[in-house]
């Protein structure tokens, strides 16, 4: 990976965004020739701009991407574009849907019209589980953003840019996600709320979401999408794992944590799906992910699937969490151990307290 990103310069959206902190940190150890990091978050990109204020090659600029204007402007000279700026809580999406269209929808036309007047090399769009059959306005959302920058390889300019699409399920730890939620009851002595206890989920560290999208821009050729292989968990098993290892730091034993069922939010799956049946017909197996390659193949002639590592070239099912074998307790506080207690004791060095 190193090699690759290793004397580019890379523009990233969404920076200031938990997966998007987590690349910028992965980007730098690669050494950039240099890296543009846009937010419309003013505070979370001073933060930003104050931890890489000694590198000289970072700069940090406050924008959004529904600014035609501005995208071009910081796309100019550029050589690869990282697009993880989007409106991803499905609850405020249903609120103001007109408003998801203009940045996850028009956001990323714009991120599309700035790489190919630019002449990038490269672009990457971080997509969500939630654009598989979705049920809401945001997963829609995403899901036409997967499908504009898979058609973008058919109206590029000059073929000179490279677009692809990295999907992943729930980022363990990221903010809006269910594990902060459930450490902040459990900080608060409970109770842990579940919406429905037959509920699965797919879930990773936002070291590997960043890691793996990454990593998969490197073998990119054009309209894919790349769907990381995730473990699953059930979120009644996450939330007493999470009780069993988390209570103590907070002062509680694990007992007196209580596990409330509150029943599921509107439009909100019992599963997670990463891949359809659909998208099997046309997918290929890799080590570390699936590659969903485009339905119109005949658009796509001069471009050639072919990846290395391929475990399989055919795909028997969806992949879906309901359909997969889900981590024990055991396993899951593992996971808590090695991916989120780390983060959560560089916060507080000197000891959790209530």
């Amino acid at each position: 990976m190193k090699q690759f990103y290793a004397g580019k310069k890379l523009l990233l959206t969404g920076a200031a965004g938990t997966v998007g902190r987590e690349m910028i940190k992965q980007l730098v150890s690669c050494g950039p020739a240099e890296l543009r990091l846009m937010d419309n978050n003013e505070t979370e990109m001073f933060f930003v701009m104050e931890e890489y204020k000694k590198h000289g090659n970072i700069f940090c600029f406050l924008g959004d991407v529904r600014d035609k204007y501005k995208v071009e402007k910081l796309s100019d000279d550029i050589d690869i574009i990282i697009h993880c700026a989007a409106f991803k809580h499905v609850i405020l999406s249903e609120y103001n849907p007109f408003d998801v269209v203009q940045t996850n929808i028009i956001g990323v036309e714009n991120i599309i019209q700035a790489a190919s007047s630019q002449k990038a090399t490269h672009v990457l769009f971080t997509s969500s589980d939630k654009a598989v059959n979705p049920t809401n306005v945001m997963g829609t959302s995403k899901l036409m953003g997967e499908r504009l920058i898979t058609a973008a390889n058919a109206v590029k300019r000059d073929g000179a840019t490279i677009f692809t699409s990295s999907r992943f399920g729930n980022v363990i730890g990221s903010r809006g996600s269910v594990v902060p939620l459930f450490m902040k009851q459990i900080r608060n002595g409970g109770p842990v709320t579940v919406t429905d206890k037959r509920m699965t989920r797919f879930i990773m560290s936002i070291e590997e979401a960043a890691s793996l999208s990454l990593k998969s821009l490197i073998i990119a050729r054009g309209g894919e999408i790349f769907v990381t292989k995730m473990p699953v968990v059930r979120i009644i098993d996450l939330a007493e794992a999470m009780i069993d290892v988390l209570a103590p730091r907070f002062g509680y034993s694990p007992s007196q944590i209580e596990v409330v069922e509150i029943g599921a939010k509107p439009g909100e799956k019992m599963y997670e799906e990463l891949m359809s049946e659909e998208e099997t017909q046309r997918s290929l197996e890799l080590k570390d992910s699936y590659v969903v390659t485009p339905a119109f193949k005949s658009i796509y002639q001069s471009i050639k699937y072919e990846y290395p590592d391929i475990v399989s070239e055919k795909i028997n099912r969806s992949y879906v969490s309901a359909g997969e074998k889900a981590m024990s307790v055991d396993e899951i506080k593992g996971y808590l151990v090695k991916n989120v207690l780390p983060a959560l004791d560089a916060e507080n060095p000197s000891g959790v307290v209530r």
